[in-house]
């Protein structure tokens, strides 16, 4: 894969307008071309991180396995606050935050997901939620990775229908004790904390029925996580199915800010963004490596990049590509200013992840056989578009979610 110009800036440095061999930049429209010093600096750690484990990330997803020393050094470069404004963490801009989640991206979905999980999910829910006391524990061993964080609100049976879930927290004489189970939950066996999403069992009580969080240590007794296997998609992050039998907790575990399901919506729509700055990087990296195999493979006598075909191609990558940034950008400057909406961080992810699809499918087809070969790149980021496609609310859903903006009318059951 070949860095363009505009990736080795430093800060401060305008972005060139072509790239060190003469072609134009990924950053075809100079969208990122006027981002301020602070902002690139975020991005610069990104790329330094990013280019020094990609290679190794190829061996991660392909035996499987999740280096969580890496999640941990990303916790020290702080790449983990996600624009999250707290007191006590350090402060990082939404544009930052995005270009972030979009250069770890651009070299590997299966970290950025790890960054998402701890960050925009975990790391977000405490911020807005917890106790003072929980916080003071827990919010800086999150935001610099030496504990790792899991967000439990999908279940096996709730995954669109994240509403209707059914594990429970029933008031005990001294606390609460959660049963249920969860699936598909980044670090929800890796020895950490999880943030469970419950539905709060208490007849005669305020709260009964509504939905609350809960701080569980993944060691409490009857919390079991196993990490599910048989994925062919973000396989560089460990994801798990959690089980939960009379899982016994303190009154002090529920997080005081939560109240409804409304509360897990907040955490969901702000993470959203990061699924449209993800989709992204993968396309990316798509490409970008696609751009640079057509020049460079020789095919009856000349480059690819010499067929009309393949500049068509390549043409059409880009306008997917631009229009994806464009996307980006003003989701940053809309929530920088406050008046970002929710259903605004949908139509980005809406947008972004079925361009990335296509941009992806293109770019596997332009390097022929070559392209189904893992040490090329864009299979493992094609099967990782896949996931970050579904996360975060289905295209389905995210749809629904315009239409009844649009129309003022729901349409879901």
């Amino acid at each position: 894969m070949t860095i363009d110009a505009d990736a080795r800036a430093l800060p401060g440095e305008r972005v060139a307008h072509y790239d060190l061999l003469g072609r134009r930049d990924t950053d075809y429209y100079a969208v990122f071309a006027d981002i301020p010093d602070a902002d690139r600096a975020a991005w610069n750690a990104a790329k330094t991180f990013a280019d020094e484990v990609g290679e190794r990330m190829q061996g991660e997803w392909d035996a499987a396995t999740y280096p969580i020393d890496l999640v941990r050094r990303m916790g020290e470069l702080e790449l983990f606050t996600d624009g999250i404004e707290h007191p006590d963490l350090p402060r990082t801009s939404p544009l930052a935050a995005g270009l972030v989640n979009m250069e770890i991206s651009r070299h590997d979905g299966s970290l950025a997901t790890a960054l998402a999980v701890q960050g925009g999910l975990a790391l977000r829910t405490l911020a807005f939620y917890g106790s003072r006391e929980q916080q003071k524990r827990w919010l800086t061993p999150l935001a610099a990775g030496t504990v790792l964080g899991a967000f439990a609100l999908t279940e096996p049976d709730h995954g669109s229908d994240s509403v209707s879930l059914e594990t429970t927290a029933t008031r005990t004489l001294d606390g609460w004790s959660l049963s249920g189970t969860k699936k598909w939950i980044g670090n929800g066996a890796s020895g950490g904390i999880t943030f469970v999403w419950a539905r709060v069992d208490d007849e005669g009580g305020d709260d009964h029925g509504n939905v609350r969080c809960f701080l569980v240590e993944q060691d409490t007794p009857g919390y079991t996580g196993t990490v599910i296997t048989g994925k062919v998609s973000l396989r560089g992050i460990h994801q798990a199915h959690i089980a939960m039998d009379d899982v016994r907790l303190s009154a002090d575990a529920v997080l005081p800010g939560t109240r409804t399901f409304k509360d897990a919506s907040v955490v969901l729509f702000a993470t959203r963004s990061g699924v449209a700055w993800s989709a992204l990087g993968h396309a990316t990296a798509c490409y970008e490596i696609a751009r640079t195999y057509a020049t460079e493979r020789m095919q009856f006598g000349k480059p690819l990049a010499k067929f009309q075909m393949v500049q068509e191609r390549l043409a059409q990558m880009l306008d997917e590509l631009t229009a994806m940034q464009l996307y980006c950008r003003r989701l940053a400057d809309l929530e920088t200013s406050g008046g970002l909406r929710p259903t605004q961080a949908s139509l980005a992810k809406y947008h972004n992840t079925r361009a990335a699809r296509r941009v992806a499918s293109v770019a596997r087809d332009l390097l022929g056989g070559n392209g189904i070969l893992l040490e090329n790149g864009v299979m493992q980021h094609m099967a990782d578009i896949e996931a970050i496609h579904t996360y975060e609310g289905t295209e389905s859903v995210q749809a629904l979610l315009l239409g009844r903006d649009i129309t003022g009318m729901s349409a879901f059951v």
